[in-house]
């Protein structure tokens, strides 16, 4: 990420953020000991993993890990776990399914962020809940983390990025929110959609003018500006659509209590590695925030084509062997 000036305050904030990473690295080496000690189940198992079948999925209880947010996990490889912080903000995170198949070659391990149905309550604001993650990396005992976050969801894995630095080892970001990041124009006027199907014009007007002020009418609108984006509308995209419930009250929370310099200082901290996925059809960032934002971070970027904001349900192919590729680039780099 690209530096800038650092004011006094922003070191203070900073130096309390290093203060809290070292409270928690402190009580996770405690408690790695304490299992060792133990002489307990090696593994996952012992965090409450709930053991499936090679390539199925299976949701590790809150209770169990001691954690106030649930996850979900793919038994599809016993390679070193790929955190996943899915978008909305707080929508369900059965949408994200096995990203494309990338639950068979990689463990996922999905966060369930505060505000969803299994982890309930509302979110403390993404800035906030980069402690869960880190949380959640502590209960699997991983030192650093591959962070593959969508949409909204990007937001909280910078924060992550920023806040513990030490802790994340790469970043794969698709499909993120950019403009707030970069401040570039949104040229999603200039996106190429179906603009004369009633369904794709209802979705632009509703994105532009619906303000909903109830749950029925927050989810309502949802599924209103759905058509808007995807690149196509059909049958695969309609079903896509329904996954994963949404709330307006969980939607909001995640903007709660956000540092005023966040921004500045997400651009200011050196980067992990990292890679941007981007919709050549993706209307919500448009195209040019999104090129703007990978380079901020010193990012690869890989933009995929006839595509909009869920690559891996419109084109599962090409975004399989792009985050394939990564992680395994990323992951070989360190051995």
């Amino acid at each position: 990420m690209a530096r800038s000036g650092v004011t006094d305050a922003q070191n203070e904030t900073r130096a309390k953020d290093e203060a809290t990473w070292e409270r928690v690295e402190t009580r996770r080496r405690r408690k790695s000991a304490l299992l060792r000690d133990r002489a307990v189940l090696p593994g996952p198992t012992r965090r409450g993993f709930r053991p499936g079948l090679h390539g199925k999925v299976g949701t590790m209880r809150a209770d169990v890990l001691s954690l106030p947010i649930a996850a979900t996990e793919t038994h599809g490889s016993d390679t070193e776990p790929v955190i996943v912080l899915p978008g909305g903000p707080c929508r369900g995170p059965e949408y994200v399914s096995d990203l494309a198949g990338l639950g068979r070659t990689h463990r996922l391990i999905v966060l369930h962020p505060r505000g969803t149905p299994q982890s309930g309550g509302l979110s403390r604001g993404w800035w906030s809940d980069a402690d869960d993650v880190i949380a959640l990396a502590d209960a699997l005992d991983l030192d650093r983390v591959d962070l593959l976050a969508h949409s909204a969801g990007t937001r909280l894995a910078l924060a992550v990025a920023t806040r513990y630095p030490h802790r994340v080892r790469s970043l794969a970001l698709v499909t993120p929110p950019a403009a707030w990041l970069t401040e570039t124009r949104h040229d999603g006027d200039s996106v190429v959609l179906d603009r004369s199907s009633p369904a794709v014009a209802e979705a632009l007007r509703s994105l532009e003018q619906d303000d909903p002020s109830t749950e029925d009418a927050f989810r309502t609108a949802f599924l209103r500006q759905a058509p808007a984006t995807y690149a196509h509308w059909t049958e695969s995209e309609q079903a896509h659509a329904n996954s994963g419930a949404v709330s307006r009250a969980s939607a909001l929370a995640w903007f709660n209590d956000i540092p005023a310099d966040a921004t500045d200082r997400i651009r200011a901290t050196n980067s992990p590695q990292a890679l941007v996925i981007g919709g050549d059809r993706d209307y919500l960032p448009g195209i040019r925030p999104v090129v703007d934002y990978a380079t901020a971070l010193g990012a690869d970027l890989a933009m995929i084509e006839d595509c909009g904001h869920y690559p891996w349900i419109e084109q599962p192919e090409a975004f399989l062997r792009i985050t394939d590729d990564w992680l395994s680039t990323v992951r070989s780099a360190r051995i």
